[in-house]
C-alpha cells in the first residue's frame, strides 16, 4: 500500500508532465486536447491543495 508521500509524489509528477502536455497543445493549437488536459490538470491541483502541497514554483500555466 502506498504511503500518503508516494501518492503526494506521484500526484506531483503528474501534474508537471500534464503541465508540459498542455504547454505543447498550446504552442499546436490542440483545443480540444487541452480543453482535456485542463480538466485533469483541474483535478490534479485541487488534490495537491488539499494534501498542503505549496505549487508556487510546480504551477507553470496558473490557470
Amino acid at each position: 500500500m502506498p504511503t500518503s508521500l508516494e501518492i503526494a509524489k506521484n500526484a506531483i509528477d503528474d501534474f508537471v508532465e500534464i503541465q508540459g502536455f498542455m504547454v505543447t497543445a498550446r504552442e499546436e493549437h490542440a483545443t480540444e486536447t487541452y480543453r482535456q488536459l485542463k480538466g485533469k490538470y483541474i483535478k490534479l491541483k485541487a488534490i495537491l491543495n488539499i494534501a498542503g502541497v505549496n505549487l508556487a514554483e510546480l504551477d507553470q500555466i496558473k490557470e
